[in-house]
């Protein structure tokens, strides 16, 4: 009989599992993936359309009681505007951290019918009391429960360590690289509980407490977990328990970018003008690529450089002291570039001045 890490018969599949695993074995999985990818290929018209119909499910499937989660980022800038096209009156909800660029800030009082929220906790008790959000969501939660092993944890665990679920399986992409393992013995706190606590919880209230369903501006190609999400639901996750709409979901960042300068809809001068390479055609910005928390780590080992924080530190010099020295990241960093056993990766923690200077002035 098969024995869990404990020595105990593991726990059935959740319905989670189940539904994962039957996407996987009737072959929708691959279906759902193949559609995605004719999604991401057609053209913006189209994607505008379906979006707009997405929307208009999603609304009439709540009686109206809906909102848009309205971060100011460029992403949730697009689906405000389109969302609004169809219903004007429409309220967005935006959750002030305390860890926005002030030009997230400036744009969100310029948008009217936002309710603003702020979470419980301050950035500074949460990575005191529940650790930095470092290298990705994944890895930073499998390094809390590396470092903090329990008579009660012992599945999950191993998981993190062997890559091995409960059912004695190899699991693949929970197994923590063995190029971060130097982190199970850093002086601070590693968790990715800070997006909970400043963002979802406070979200999660406001929809308490009004019963309006929200929109959100994620999107399949922002990462691997993303895909997963839209994969198992599709735009609209009416079932879920949370239920959530995506109707952006298979947008790309090309559509996002064309978008804002087809519609000329107001978007954070921190991301700089909307430039086109003449060799590819592609659209970019010149400014900063992303508006998450600004004191966040995560993803910056896959970040060129100048990376976000050699950004920061000549386009908002006092938010890069703040964060450096009086929230103490410079330590964290610092503790990465000694350690890490991977002398390259350890380079994109790299935080001071940046060589190429003309590259910086673009900030």
């Amino acid at each position: 009989m098969i024995k869990d890490a404990a020595g105990n018969t593991p726990a059935p599949l959740t319905n989670y599992e189940r539904k994962w695993r039957d996407k996987i074995r009737t072959g929708d999985l691959n279906q759902g993936y193949n559609l995605l990818q004719k999604r991401q290929a057609m053209p913006l018209k189209g994607k505008i359309e379906l979006s707009l119909e997405r929307i208009k499910e999603w609304y009439e499937a709540f009686g109206g009681q809906v909102a848009v989660s309205y971060s100011g980022g460029k992403d949730s800038s697009v689906l405000l505007h389109l969302a609004r096209k169809r219903y004007p009156d429409l309220p967005a909800v935006f959750c002030n951290t305390g860890l926005e660029y002030p030009e997230i800030l400036h744009l969100v009082k310029r948008t009217p019918n936002v309710t603003v929220l702020r979470p419980k906790t301050p950035f500074h008790r949460v990575v005191k009391d529940s650790g930095w959000p470092i290298i990705s969501k994944k890895t930073a939660r499998g390094l809390n429960v590396l470092r903090n092993p329990t008579g009660h944890n012992q599945n999950i665990w191993r998981l993190y360590d062997q890559g091995i679920n409960r059912f004695g399986q190899q699991c693949n992409g929970f197994k923590v690289a063995q190029r971060w393992r130097f982190l199970v013995d850093a002086p601070f706190k590693i968790s990715d509980k800070c997006c909970q606590i400043m963002k979802k919880d406070p979200m999660a209230k406001y929809e308490c407490e009004t019963g309006r369903m929200q929109m959100v501006g994620m999107m399949a190609a922002d990462s691997k977990a993303r895909e997963k999400i839209y994969l198992q639901t599709g735009c609209n996750a009416y079932d879920a328990k949370h239920p959530r709409s995506m109707p952006l979901g298979f947008w790309t960042e090309q559509d996002i970018i064309q978008a804002l300068k087809m519609f000329n809809i107001p978007y954070a001068k921190v991301y700089g003008d909307i430039l086109q390479n003449r060799s590819t055609g592609q659209f970019y910005f010149n400014g900063v690529r992303s508006t998450g928390c600004v004191f966040c780590c995560f993803g910056l080992h896959m970040e060129d450089k100048p990376n976000r924080f050699q950004q920061l530190r000549i386009s908002h010099p006092k938010l890069y002291k703040f964060c450096m020295e009086k929230l103490g990241l410079s330590n964290v960093l610092d503790y990465i570039i000694e350690n890490c056993p991977d002398r390259k990766v350890a380079s994109k923690f790299e935080y001071g001045k940046f060589i190429k200077q003309e590259q910086l002035e673009l900030f």
